[in-house]
Order: structure tokens, then sequence, then C-alpha cells
């Protein structure tokens, strides 16, 4: 077939690209190459306008085992225990087929952790949707609930954190981040590193089908009117034979069998066997008339760039292979030695005895293209907001509208849908600001949760980048955690446009401040850009997953009042910060000005402090103050307790909503049994850290002096009024 432009156009591919192309080969393409040159130089697979940024993020630290260039990374918790993780996008195929794309984003996230050598021990998520209003919110919400529930409860996961959130930015183009977290043992991580010359290449799992093809060029490109065409390249899952290929892989795994190991996701087995040979500095050479296939007559071509579901590629050391195909057939999934390695440094693709297509690895993977984008710094916004011209609100008014808003309503009905308990060590389930689960027969655990800011990143991504870490970080610390680590999934709109670009670029240099001060490192993460429909971008949104390590396992302690009163303190400083609040968003429709500086100082050692007291066993609930500002915080801590609470009014701020819906960052509100109040305030006054004696428990009533009294029973009403309704 003669490779035209109009070809060339459809594989996502620029004609410089191709001009390239047929330099590294020497001569043209044929279709095959060609379909493999697009799913390993489109921007999913290939980060070609990232690279050079990703570069700067700080990966290292004490305990880091794997940081990024591996399936997941890979971090040490103490006692040969590891805990493997990662976080990556679905967002144009859940847009597409919300069911399909948003289960398929779980069951290839799994993938990723168990191929390392670990057994899944959580999933999370964070899933953006339009306005409310927009006609397609409704069915898409639903689907891709449902996805995630259907294939994390169906695989025996549980889904035990996460974040939904509502934006008008997110009309044409949702996000769908998934987020998976497992145990091993430290001394038996498996890599995707392909060693030895002549070694058996093996497809195990489910046969190979024509869905996803061209998969990861659909998510390198924007939506126009015509995405619902793009239905067939969206994968279809199916997490019972999804259970089959974890079990038998990690019983392959408990001998010396597995040279190397790679999951078939994103541009399948073209990518699985690239990788494994790019980082091994070999060839490999496949038979494709040996793939299992579900459908009569695949091509090669097909049989490359198909994203089948449920499918991995091993290399296995030699004389093993008759042993590692009795586990395969036990737990009847499909063995198949496919092809080899080979010192040639090319990828051979044979069909029926013939070369179908021979292309250099290094062409593929390390000369792939490397972008140095043009972009633009935002410039920071001049405009204020004065209070003063604002219609005046009551402050039981502006409560109540910010709790039965979409963002801020109860969403159980959601969580509900999602086995939160299975495999019986979820300690704390979603709905506090982290979720915690227990190092199987042990008594640690981990913390685990997911942060988002969009609003704050498109108004300063610098701040914005910086605020979203440290929120993450506070959310660990709340549950006496020690935050170790980070994965992140960096939502943008199209990379080609300067103004995305520089978005990019600096919520990257804020994201790395945060980690550099905290020593949080990133140690795993996705780029996902393009998210866009017409030359419509998204706002900024990249999403920081962290974990945290509670060495000796203690009565949980979430954000929920324990008991009538005890004291309430305000750990930070209280400034009244309101521009980019949900105060002024939800009141009066306002989303102006600028996010509320950090002062990373200050997060570290607030949050440290906080943990001192945790450690001491001298708190009772504590929860960061973020979206909403601190009437909306203590609210969320009456919900799903037996009480209330009375706070005094501030003593130096003169307006009262700057100091109750203010969204200054570092603060902490605490609850303190009054017997250990002293002992608390010792520790706070011996670090300097500053804090306010802001009121305390009591049943049945939130009350503010002279300014508010609303009932608890009220007030749950409020919060779960929206989504009932909806």
């Amino acid at each position: 077939m003669k490779i035209t432009n109009k070809i060339i156009e459809k594989h996502g591919l620029k004609l410089e690209e191709y001009e390239n192309i047929k330099r590294l080969l020497q001569r043209e393409p044929n279709l095959l190459e060609l379909g493999i040159f697009s799913a390993m130089w489109n921007e999913h697979c290939s980060y070609k306008s990232s690279r050079l940024h990703l570069k700067k993020l700080p990966t290292k630290g004490k305990q880091v085992i794997q940081g990024p260039g591996e399936n997941a990374g890979v971090i040490d918790i103490g006692d040969d225990d590891a805990i493997i993780f990662k976080i990556e996008s679905h967002n144009h195929p859940s847009y597409i087929e919300p069911y399909q794309g948003a289960a398929t984003g779980v069951g290839g996230i799994l993938r990723d952790v168990f191929t390392m050598g670990a057994r899944p021990i959580a999933l999370l998520n964070s899933i953006h949707f339009g306005s409310p209003d927009h006609p397609k919110t409704k069915s898409l919400l639903n689907g891709v609930v449902s996805g995630i529930g259907g294939y994390g409860n169906c695989i025996g996961i549980p889904t035990v954190a996460g974040e939904t959130k509502f934006n008008a930015t997110y009309n044409e183009n949702i996000l769908v981040n998934a987020m998976a977290v497992g145990h091993a043992n430290k001394n038996k991580i498996f890599y995707s590193k392909a060693k030895g010359v002549n070694k058996s290449v093996v497809y195990v799992g489910s046969k190979t089908g024509r869905d996803g093809i061209h998969g990861a060029s659909m998510a390198s490109a924007e939506f126009d009117e015509n995405s619902d065409e793009k239905k067939p390249t969206v994968q279809v899952g199916d997490p019972f034979t999804e259970k089959l290929l974890l079990e038998a892989c990690l019983e392959l795994m408990k001998d010396n069998s597995i040279i190397s190991i790679q999951d078939m996701g994103a541009a399948g087995l073209t990518s699985s066997s690239v990788e494994m040979a790019s980082k091994g500095g070999l060839g490999m050479e496949l038979e494709l008339d040996k793939v299992p296939c579900r459908e009569e007559n695949m091509t090669p071509y097909e049989m490359m760039l198909s994203e089948s579901q449920e499918r991995m590629l091993i290399i296995l050391d030699d004389g093993k292979e008759n042993s590692a195909k009795k586990i395969f057939e036990k737990w009847d999934l499909d063995f198949v030695i496919i092809g080899k390695t080979t010192n040639t440094k090319n990828l051979t693709l044979k069909f029926n005895n013939k070369i179908e297509g021979e292309i250099p690895i290094n062409a593929l993977a390390s000369k792939a293209p490397v972008y140095d984008r043009e972009w633009v710094k935002k410039k920071p916004t001049k405009e204020k907001i004065n209070l003063k011209d604002l219609k005046k609100i009551k402050i039981e008014d502006a409560l109540v509208k910010i709790l039965s808003s979409p963002n801020h309503s109860n969403k159980s009905w959601i969580t509900n849908q999602y086995d939160q308990s299975v495999m019986c060590d979820t300690i704390q389930k979603s709905g506090s600001d982290a979720a915690i689960i227990r190092i199987h027969n042990k008594d640690k655990a981990i913390a685990v949760s997911v942060d988002s800011s969009a609003n704050y990143c498109k108004s300063n991504p610098i701040l914005g980048g910086k605020q979203i870490v440290c929120e993450n970080w506070r959310n660990l610390i709340t549950v006496g955690a020690k935050p170790l680590a980070i994965t992140n999934c960096l939502n943008f709109g199209n990379p080609e446009n300067k103004e995305v670009m520089g978005e990019f670029t600096e919520c990257l240099d804020g994201i790395k401040e945060a980690c550099e001060f905290l020593n949080y490192p990133v140690v795993s993460g996705n780029v996902s850009f393009y998210n866009g429909t017409n030359k419509k971008n998204i706002f900024p949104t990249p999403v920081i997953g962290g974990v945290g390590l509670i060495k000796k396992l203690f009565k949980p302690l979430g954000h929920s009042f324990k008991k009538d009163k005890s004291k309430l303190i305000l750990i930070g400083k209280t400034f009244g910060h309101l521009e980019q609040s949900c105060f002024l968003k939800e009141n009066y429709s306002i989303n102006k000005g600028m996010p509320p500086e950090i002062n990373l100082l200050n997060e570290k050692n607030n949050g440290e402090n906080l943990l001192k007291l945790i450690d001491k066993n001298l708190i009772l609930s504590s929860h960061d103050v973020s979206n909403g500002g601190l009437l909306v915080t203590v609210s969320e801590m009456i919900f799903n307790s037996n009480y209330g609470a009375k706070l005094h009014k501030p003593k130096k701020l003169t307006s009262l909503c700057e100091y109750f819906f203010g969204e200054d960052q570092a603060r902490y509100v605490v609850e303190i049994d009054e017997n250990n109040y002293s002992k608390a305030e010792k520790i706070l006054k011996d670090n300097n850290i500053y804090y306010e004696m802001i009121g305390n428990t009591q049943k049945d009533y939130l009350e503010i002096d002279g300014e508010l009294k609303i009932s608890t029973k009220d007030l749950f009403k409020v919060n779960n009024k929206w989504y009932n309704n909806y």
C-alpha cells in the first residue's frame, strides 16, 4: 500500500515526523511499520512534549526503591515490605464509552502494579465531569462510576478513596484518573528490562481482538464533533480474566523463572515488546501467526496495535517454559511462546514465515521525537475583589449554599457502589482525608489520598502546583501517616498551544518546589495532553496521589468529632484569603483573583508538629483546612459524628466571611480532650507553631456566637440534598 499524506495524518503523525521515520529506516515504511511508529511516537507513549520538563521533578530519596521509568514506582516501608503504586489517565476512552473506558482504566493500572510483583491492596480515583446541567454529565457520571465499581468489585480489590468534581471546563472532555497500590516483598520486585539472547518471549492472558486499535493515538489527539465515531478504539475489559491473570502471575513469581515482564497496555504488543527490548539493549523477533486471536483473519497490523485487555508479555529463563505453562493452563489462560530475544537490536515481525516488518528498536524508543515546545508564563492577575462591593450574605446562608453545591455535597451514593472492605484490611474508608490500609497480618498500615485543584492551577500554575502537593501531604498527616512519596497524573490541554504548555511547565515548577521542600519525591506518573474539544482546552488539572506510612497501627484518627466538650484548636494562621475560594464561587459565581500563598516552611513545621501530637496520642480527630475554609472544615468534622461545635468569633479580622471561609493554607482543625490540652499546647509553643483556641464540641448544633445556629440534623440534610435529587 502506498503511504499517502492522508494515511500519515490518520496515524497521528506529522509530515516532518514521517520524513524522520524514512531517515531512520533509510527507506519507506510499510503500513505495519507506520502503525508501529504511530503507536510509539504518539504523545501518550513517547512523552515527546513533556519529557524535557519531567526531568526537573525530584525522584530520589532513602525510601525510593524505583522511581519513574518502570511500570510503577516502588518505595520501602521497612521490614522488607515495599509499596508499589501509580496513577494513570483514561480520559478519552471514558468520554467516548464511560463504562468500558473507566473499567479498563482500572484494569490497566492494576496490571502496572502486579506486573512488578505486588498484590494490589487498594484502588483510588480522581474523576472530573462537566457542569451538572450539561446534557451529557449525568450519563457520563453514572457510566464512569459503574465502570470503576464494576471492575474493582469483580476483581476483589477495594476502592478506598478518591474525589469527584464538577466544572464546566470538562463539559466536552471528562477526566478519569485511576490509581492502584500494591504490596510486595522488596527483594522480589520484577522489572521490564529484557536480558539474555534467545530467551523465550511468552504471550499470556486473554486472546487478542480488534478492540482498542489506535487507542493510544486517540488519547494523543483533541476531540472534535466526530468523537463518537472513535468508539471502536475503546477497549473492553473482563475483570474475572484479570483476576485469573493476577493470580497466575503472582504464582509464577514465587520462583526465579521470570527474567522480565510487561503488561500490554497502551499500544498493546507493540509497546510491551519495544519497551522490554529497548531497556535491555536487545532485539526481539516475534512470530505473529502464533499470537492467540479471538477474531478470524486478524492481520499483523491489527495484532500489533490491538489494545485488548488482560494480557502480559514475559521473557522466561531457559528451561522454565513447561512449568510456567502449567501454571497458566491451571488458571485457564493462554500461554504461547511467540518469539525470542535477539542481539540484532531490531524489532523483527514475522507472519507465516515471512518478515512483515523490521525496525531498529532505538528508532522507536530513544530516537522518538523530543519537543522543546514554545511556552509563555502566566501573567499574575492584578484584579482584587472587595467584599464591600458584594451583596451582604449571612454566614448560615453562605454555608448552606456551599454544603449543598455539587462539589461539596455528600458523595456516599458514589462510594457506596464501591466495595471498600474486600480483603479485610481497610481500616479507614473514603470520607476522611485519607484512607488507611493495613499491611496484611502486621500492625502497620499505609495511608493513601488523591487531590487536585484546577481553579488554583488555572489562576496561577506555580502556586496551584505547590498547593496540590501540600494538600495531599496534609491529608496524610491528619490520619497520622508520615508522607513518603507521590505519583502524579498531569491532565492538560493541547501542548502545541503555548499558553497550555506554559501552564504545564509552571505547574511542574510548583510541584517540584513543594516536593523538594517536603522530601516528598515523585516515583511514578502519567502525562495526559490534548484534553479538549474543538480548540477549547480544559483547565490544567494535575492530580497528586500520595502514600504515607503508619508505623504502628492505632485506632483510626479520622476527621469526625469523637467527644462532647472537647477543645478545638486551629493550627496555622488565618489571613482571610477569599480569591478563588468556594465562598465566592458558590455564593457569587465569582472565579477571579489569585490562589492563596503557599509558605512551605509553615506547611512542613505545622504538619510535622501535628504528627508529634498524634504520635503522643493527644489528638481525638483532625482535618486539614482546604476548599471552603474553616467553617466547611468544621462542618465536615460534624458529619458522621454525634456532635456539633460551638465556635468563637475572631478577635482581629473584621470580616467574618474572611475568617470562616478564607482558604489560607498550612492549617488544621484539631480536636483535643480537655485533659490533654495543656500537653498539646506545650508542644505547639515549644516549636513556635501558631495556633488558636477556636471553640469546643457540643451536642446537636453548629454554632457561632450570635451569628449562626444550625442543628446537626439540618446540616446533614443540606449536605445530602443535591445528590439525592440529581
